[in-house]
């Protein structure tokens, strides 16, 4: 768009159909909705040369048409003044709808994809009112800004954008601040990779008590309301406040991911863990309030530490794509069974894991995030991955750096139950660290 846009030369962006939808929401979204475009069937990944050849020789499975014959005509035929001046897009969004009964507002906010299709609190004006008493800040306050992705244009929304969303996932009033602080990070829990992200959020310090926060038996399940809508008014901000969540329009998760309904939202058992907690790992003192959020993808499960503990997590670990990260979420059995190892610091563990885990260079090389990706900051420069790309095939590389590894502690002690989950707070496309993912609550009192 840009080659159209700045120089008026003829450019045609070229798609696999599947993102047909997609295409078409970003350049109306952009003021271009007759930007030049064309699509090749799905998939692309792994296919031979032979095989790419028989999509260009084909037919645009969008368009109906010979690929290579609309290639060819789009290219030489001029921009006409209409294709340059583009056309605005509204962005408006009423701030009341309708009155009407209880079930045609809940049919509305579906077929609107304004929820995540279970039933919601309908967001009224009292309601609302009640939301806004939970901090000090001004409704027309603004909170920041969300996309879906690094293609689409930023929205932004207010403190009382925040609170409609909140009430709509059943939080109570004493919640906002972490859900505010959730909302400033800029971070969508409605991410729209292809690879289908969720969320996970935790909460330190004595918000956690304040709120009722389930930090013991049962924190990653359903059994807190504070755990269940801080997390479900996240994903739901999410999605209504950076423009939308609609599957092929403006999200592409491939399979999606069921962490999203409430973003895997628990406290850290800091009282319970033998290790500092995870906020104050990140700079802020202890009795400071702070919300995280991490991209996870899945987990693996385990249960203790036996005699091969130390084969356990090479092979636990090194099976994950080395791009994402890993977060390991402990109940306190298993971190004092860590620390009785002589492990006496989550950055002990953090750095054992950097040394020992390791994968061949050529098996790293072969992921296709590390292949796509982190193969962009190693030609960039960037280290360690300049020098991880001209490792031989059999060199064993670190699987994640210690930026990428983050370990919280939670649960009961009813097991030595502890998971690792693929993810990580980076900057993805630099893999580098970034602290916009941890957030003051206090700040939003």
């Amino acid at each position: 768009m840009t080659l159209e846009t700045e120089y008026g030369v003829p450019s045609i962006g070229v798609h696999a159909d599947v993102f047909a939808r997609l295409v078409d929401s970003v350049v109306k979204v952009n003021g271009m909705p007759g930007a030049r475009r064309a699509f090749v069937p799905t998939p692309v990944l792994n296919k031979s040369a032979a095989e790419l050849r028989t999509y260009i020789d084909g037919d645009d499975p969008v368009r109906k048409r010979p690929f290579a014959d609309m290639l060819a005509e789009l290219l030489t035929k001029p921009l006409d003044a209409d294709e340059l001046r583009g056309v605005g897009f509204d962005r408006s969004i009423p701030r009341l709808v309708e009155p009407a009964t209880e079930d045609n507002l809940q049919r509305l906010f579906r077929e609107s994809h304004w929820t995540d299709y279970l039933p919601v609190v309908l967001p009224t004006e009292e309601r609302v009112e009640a939301m806004l008493a939970g901090t000090s800040r001004r409704r027309d306050e603004v909170v920041g800004q969300l996309r879906a992705t690094a293609y689409r244009e930023l929205w932004e929304y207010t403190v009382e954008k925040v609170a409609v969303n909140a009430v709509m996932a059943g939080a109570e009033p004493s919640y906002f601040p972490v859900i505010l602080a959730l909302a400033s990070t800029g971070i969508s829990a409605r991410n729209s990779t292809t690879s289908s992200s969720a969320s996970m959020v935790v909460v330190n310090g004595p918000i956690r008590h304040e709120i009722g926060m389930n930090m013991g038996l049962g924190a990653l399940g359903p059994y807190n309301q504070a755990n269940a809508t801080i997390g479900r008014a996240y994903s739901l901000l999410s999605q209504n406040l950076q423009g939308g969540s609609v599957p092929g329009e403006t999200y592409m998760g491939s399979q999606g991911n069921n962490f999203a309904y409430n973003s895997l939202t628990f406290a850290e058992n800091e009282e319970a863990s033998p290790w500092e907690p995870y906020h104050v790992q990140q700079g802020f003192r202890p009795d400071e309030s702070t919300v995280s959020t991490f991209y996870v993808w899945g987990n693996n499960w385990t249960e203790g530490l036996r005699a091969t503990w130390q084969d356990k997590i090479k092979a636990m670990l090194g099976g994950q794509d080395p791009f994402l990260g890993t977060i390991l979420v402990m109940d306190p059995i298993v971190a004092n069974e860590f620390k009785g190892l002589g492990f006496d610091t989550k950055e002990n563990l953090i750095d054992w894991v950097h040394e020992n885990v390791r994968v061949r260079a050529d098996v790293y090389w072969d992921s296709y995030t590390a292949k796509t990706f982190t193969r962009e900051a190693a030609e960039l420069g960037i280290e360690p991955y300049a020098s991880y790309m001209t490792a031989p095939p059999d060199e064993m590389l670190p699987t994640f750096q210690p930026h990428q590894i983050a370990i919280v502690v939670t649960g009961g002690s009813s097991n030595g139950q502890w998971s690792s989950f693929n993810g990580e707070p980076l900057d993805v496309r630099f893999r580098r660290p970034t602290d916009r993912h941890i957030a003051s609550v206090d700040e939003w009192r």
